[in-house]
């Protein structure tokens, strides 16, 4: 059994593509392709795995996780699955991490090899989806402020945009952690929008087509973040006036963040010295600056909390 793991990014489609596993259950186990997502591994199965400052029971929870993981995969075994697609951008870490320390998944070494231990080398494929650095914190920022973050001051951006932590040092890390995994960089600006065809080239299995596109867990615009800023009781002048995307990054910083980008980006297709393969596809369709049309449903946010059993089978 092929044991694909998609780490995401966050914000970088990552919940519509978990929404179009759920929704082709049905098609997808008359192939012979199993899928654990967010409802099944942040609600027990892999609390553990990355140990939490706050939890100190004198349990080895981490051998715990392990086990239950190994339970789950002799069970996916026995049904005959042939490919199991594991969906979880908090694999890798999470947003609010980002925001706390202004780096990009500063912890995704350590944590990547505590889940690889946890598979037993069983994982054969680890999918990543990076997204062009200006666009990715924009995004990230703007969740944050609607689920509490402070609106950052200039300084606070500056050295966000100032880090030179891009992609390229999150899949050197990743490579570190996971010696002999084939890692599949699938950039969010060619797959965006077309889980369909992300599944097929990544975990390379014959993807059912998607005839109803949900758009999920989107950033939300200015005029959203100004009622979450005045519901809570805080200035919502410190936004800029209008009704698009937040742009909070000067010129300056914008093309910071671009040059970061386009050197990974460079790094990649030349071969990324062996530690990973850009994926690309002939069809592709560049994202522009909005997602294309479709349902705009809200899905689960990406610091989903951890709950207490994990679902059988």
């Amino acid at each position: 059994m092929d044991v694909i793991l998609h780490i995401g990014a966050h914000r970088t489609g990552t919940t519509s593509f978990q929404d179009y596993m759920h929704r082709h259950a049905e098609p997808l186990a008359e192939a012979q392709i199993g899928y654990w997502g967010p409802g099944r591994t942040r609600r027990g199965l892999f609390s553990g795995i990355v140990p939490r400052p706050e939890v100190c029971t004198g349990r080895d929870l981490r051998r715990r996780a392990e086990g239950r993981v190994q339970l789950q995969l002799t069970a996916a075994r026995a049904r005959g699955l042939k490919t199991l697609v594991v969906s979880d951008a908090n694999m890798i870490g999470t947003v609010r991490e980002n925001l706390r320390t202004g780096r990009l998944y500063p912890g995704i070494g350590e944590r990547m090899a505590r889940f690889a231990r946890a598979f037993e080398g069983q994982v054969s494929t680890i999918m990543i989806s990076p997204r062009s650095l200006e666009l990715y914190w924009s995004s990230a920022l703007s969740y944050g402020v609607a689920r509490g973050y402070a609106v950052p001051d200039r300084d606070k951006l500056r050295t966000i945009a100032q880090s030179r932590r891009g992609w390229r040092d999150v899949i050197t890390d990743l490579g570190c952690a996971v010696p002999g995994v084939h890692i599949r960089v699938m950039p969010f600006e060619t797959f965006c929008g077309r889980p369909e065809v992300l599944l097929a080239r990544g975990a390379g299995v014959d993807a059912p087509m998607d005839t109803d596109r949900h758009w999920l867990n989107r950033a939300p615009k200015l005029p959203e973040l100004r009622r979450v800023l005045a519901d809570r009781g805080d200035a919502s002048n410190v936004l800029p006036f209008g009704m698009d995307r937040w742009k909070p990054f000067t010129t300056e910083d914008h093309a910071a963040l671009r040059e970061v980008y386009a050197d990974d980006m460079m790094w990649l297709t030349a071969g990324a010295d062996g530690i990973a393969t850009l994926t690309e596809d002939q069809d592709r369709r560049r994202a522009g600056k909005t997602l294309p049309p479709g349902a705009q449903i809200k899905g689960h946010g990406d610091e989903f909390e951890d709950r207490q059993v994990a679902r059988p089978g």
